[in-house]
């Protein structure tokens, strides 16, 4: 009797044990898989939620908010422990932190920072991400730079940049604030900078490309400057559309400074070869690690300065950008 009663001891304390050591399950919604710089977000956090022994499900939203809402409402009735949202429309996250609210799971965006009165709606509701501001006059301060060593780029000899802006999404805050940046930083640095053209290119290589193919038509690529781009990957389709034009093949002559923000392989590639000038690192390893581990904190109710990264207001994680130029990784 007394061996069956410590058996029986024996099972119920390794039930209570397994019970408190339960594996943590976070559902991340990601706007669109095909997206260079979220491919890397999303690889960090796979790998971080692996060495965490966290399980995470992650959603392609498809760029469709209709589709993305409908993973949240599987995710919330599958039971997962925490959210991780990069949203396809910010101005849509209102309901998403709503949803987590009613269902008493904590929310962590990534990326696309909804309103701050969003935010503060919710006091598990957080946010992570870089400083869009920092990243335009990164950029902007990369193609002064090059006017500064380079005086022959000011090719009508005016004091002018010519510029051409490749713009993100429509509405999305990092597109604002890199476009406005950028060219504040190019003032700050004693120039005066002219956007003869600009258009939305949707973070999208190819559209890029075929924009930038209409604009070197329509103006003439002796009449253009430089190229300033939300992006790498719209910033490689530029560089596409000028080479096609016999542009930043290797001749000095031939050649116009194109930026970028990310840091990608293609974009570091290219600026290996000469085609491509510089960027400002995104750091999406940094953003995906510090994301997973802030959700699993809030999922565990653990001390969130624990983490290993600083959180600002108690509500945000700012990973800085890092302008890169030719030869650096």
């Amino acid at each position: 009797m007394r061996k069956i009663f410590i058996l029986a001891l024996t099972l119920i304390l390794a039930f209570v044990s397994c019970s408190y050591s339960q594996e943590i399950k976070i559902g991340a919604c990601i706007y669109r898989f095909n997206d260079a710089f979220m491919l890397r977000f999303r690889n960090a956090m796979q790998a971080e939620s692996e060495k965490s022994g966290a399980k995470i499900s992650i959603a392609d939203g498809q760029d469709d908010q209709n589709t993305q809402d409908a993973q949240i409402d599987e995710f919330i009735a599958n039971g997962v422990n925490v959210l991780i949202v990069n949203p396809v429309d910010r101005m849509s996250s209102q309901p998403i932190i709503d949803k987590a609210k009613q269902a008493n799971i904590p929310v962590v965006f990534i990326n696309r920072e909804p309103a701050p009165e969003m935010l503060n709606s919710y006091e598990k509701a957080y946010y992570v991400g870089a400083n869009a501001e920092e990243s335009g006059t990164q950029a902007g301060q990369l193609i002064a730079d090059y006017f500064k060593a380079h005086p022959e780029a000011d090719k009508n000899h005016d004091g002018k940049i010519q510029f051409i802006m490749l713009r993100g999404q429509n509405g999305h805050q990092d597109m604002i604030l890199r476009s406005k940046y950028s060219v504040e930083a190019i003032k700050a640095a004693g120039y005066e900078p002219v956007e003869i053209a600009g258009a939305i290119a949707n973070w999208d290589k190819l559209e890029a490309m075929n924009i930038m193919n209409a604009f070197l038509m329509s103006i003439g690529p002796e009449n253009i400057e430089a190229v300033i781009a939300n992006n790498d990957e719209m910033a490689l389709g530029a560089v596409e559309a000028l080479k096609n034009n016999d542009y930043n093949k290797g001749d000095a002559n031939a050649y116009i400074p194109v930026v970028g923000v990310d840091a990608n392989a293609s974009a570091l590639e290219a600026m290996d070869k000469g085609e491509m000038l510089g960027t400002v690192l995104n750091d999406a390893d940094n953003q995906g690690i510090s994301a997973v581990r802030l959700a699993l904190a809030l999922a565990e109710g653990k001390d969130l300065n624990s983490i290993g990264y600083t959180i600002t207001d108690n509500k945000y994680i700012w990973i800085p950008y890092q302008k890169v130029t030719r030869g650096e990784k």
